[in-house]
């Protein structure tokens, strides 16, 4: 196997290869270093068959879709990104390969809903920012949640035998790896705490919100760059009133009930596996400043947001809001959950 850290900076990305088989995968790659993993790729004879993101990032711009327009390489995700163009989607236990190289990969939420971390040949975890080398990642964004970071460490990574290498996704000490042993003893986050320790600690770090992360964020969720976008602050996010699918479903079924439901997913998403609610109606997140003459008669009735996975139409609606939409609800959870519930769809 050949295995190197392509970026040499604290934000980090992963090539892993057969250099037999002349196939190779990128884990976390930056939009920044595009060209310096094409390089590596050429100068290597690789063919990349896929890219994935440990998680959706809030301080850098993702570079997969870049690199499959560029290499014809899969998108591949977990389940609950909410990132449109992906080719495929795994869950927790699939094992993915590269030449002769088994990837396992391991569902790791705290950090984000869809953080994994990918066990490599059964001698090396890349853990993404669910733990750090002598550290862990803030849980403090969007989906964040200290106590599920908590489990998935103790859980997933701690039951790894100790010599297990681990490479973080960030780095901010001038450290390359560590093991999972050297962090079970040493870390000290986590090491010897509880769970109600732990959650403690991290909800008092108060740390800063990465810069411009309304932008990256929502960008890597929605693919959607587009100036006359205008992405709202994490603050009005976190004020969009959520309903679940259950509440959803019961609103729609109401005598007389007059709200709107409007699917901000992609056509291929409205169509696809998902399917879309009975009633609703298709507006793209990219098409809303294009089509808000045709949502003004909705200003005044209530509108409830939906996509995949409930990120970008809590973007969708938080934008709507900023527009004046008055009572603009999101639907937590998205299509993922109302599929899970077993409610009705259509294609």
């Amino acid at each position: 196997m050949f295995f190197q850290e392509l970026n040499n900076i604290q934000c980090k990305s992963y090539l892993i290869a057969d250099l037999d088989a002349g196939e190779a995968v990128i884990i976390d790659p930056i939009e920044s270093n595009i060209n310096r993993y094409l390089a590596v790729l050429a100068y290597h004879n690789l063919k990349l068959k896929f890219v994935a993101d440990t998680h959706t990032h809030a301080d850098h711009r993702s570079a997969c879709t870049a690199m499959r327009k560029l290499t014809q390489c899969h998108v591949m995700m977990h389940e609950l990104s909410p990132q449109p163009s992906v080719d495929e989607r795994y869950t927790d236990g699939d094992e993915l390969t590269v030449g002769n190289i088994k990837i396992k990969v391991l569902h790791t939420p705290g950090h984000t809903p869809d953080s994994v971390s990918f066990y490599v040949n059964e001698d090396r975890i890349l853990t993404g920012d669910l733990i750090l080398i002598q550290g862990t990642g803030r849980s403090d964004f969007a989906g964040g949640d200290a106590g599920q970071q908590f489990d998935s460490i103790i859980n997933k990574v701690f039951t790894l035998p100790d010599e297990t290498l681990l490479f973080p996704g960030h780095d901010y000490r001038g450290n390359t790896e560590s093991t999972v042993g050297q962090e079970k003893s040493t870390n000290p986050r986590i090491s010897g705490k509880t769970r109600e320790q732990y959650i403690e600690i991290m909800e008092n770090l108060n740390l800063p919100l990465p810069e411009k992360i309304q932008e990256v964020l929502q960008i890597n969720q929605s693919e959607v760059d587009d100036d006359l976008i205008k992405f709202p602050m994490v603050a009005e996010l976190n004020q969009v009133l959520q309903m679940d699918p259950a509440s959803v479903k019961a609103r729609i079924e109401e005598a007389g009930n007059d709200s709107i439901i409007i699917d901000v997913r992609e056509n291929a998403e409205f169509v696809g596996e998902l399917g879309h609610i009975a009633g609703s109606r298709l507006v793209p997140m990219k098409s809303i400043p294009n089509t808000l003459e045709d949502l003004e008669p909705f200003k005044d009735k209530e509108i409830i947001l939906v996509c995949r996975s409930g990120a970008r139409s809590t973007t969708s609606a938080a934008i709507l809001k900023g527009l004046g939409f008055h009572d603009v609800k999101n639907m937590k959870g998205g299509m993922l959950q109302w599929n899970k519930s077993g409610f009705p769809v259509e294609r």
